[in-house]
């Protein structure tokens, strides 16, 4: 179409290098911690759940997704698409004080929630300190008494 006639022109070239976001933008993601529990919600609409892949390796964990164009998407002239299609990816670091085996993933409403326990040996505790029930009184002269109690000549 002739530039004079396509008042969306320039708004489609703009728009146009919008699309090509990180997917990190095509994710975007809330990390909260709630007590022991750290908890990522990404947000996930419009993508078949059979799609969704969550695995740790080396302490990265991965999040992929696909998000298939509708079939009702042929043949239409787009003037602005900004609902990307396609497969993504997210990556997260996860640090030592987190159970790898525990985490768990659910999917409801185009929301992936990954629930990721803090691992035990990482938990706050309370450490007793141990001591004898008897104290014990040093001397003068180097020698020490039980229950504090002293010896006189």
């Amino acid at each position: 179409m002739d530039r004079a006639l396509n008042p969306f022109h320039d708004a489609e070239r703009f728009l146009g290098g919008i699309a090509r976001m990180p997917a990190s933008l095509a994710m975007p993601m809330d990390l909260s911690r709630d007590g022991d529990t750290f908890v990522a919600e990404i947000d996930l609409p419009g993508v078949d759940p059979t799609t969704i892949d969550v695995d740790v390796e080396d302490r990265t964990l991965t999040v992929r997704a696909e998000r298939t164009p509708s079939s009702r998407d042929e043949g239409r002239t787009w003037l602005t698409r900004e609902r990307p299609s396609g497969t993504f990816a997210r990556q997260l670091t996860l640090g030592t004080r987190v159970a790898l085996d525990r985490i768990q993933a659910d999917y409801d409403d185009g929301v992936l929630r990954l629930t990721i326990p803090m691992a035990e040996e990482a938990k706050p505790r309370k450490i007793a300190v141990a001591h004898s029930s008897t104290p014990t009184t040093i001397q003068a002269d180097g020698s020490d008494t039980a229950g504090g109690a002293s010896e006189t000549a």
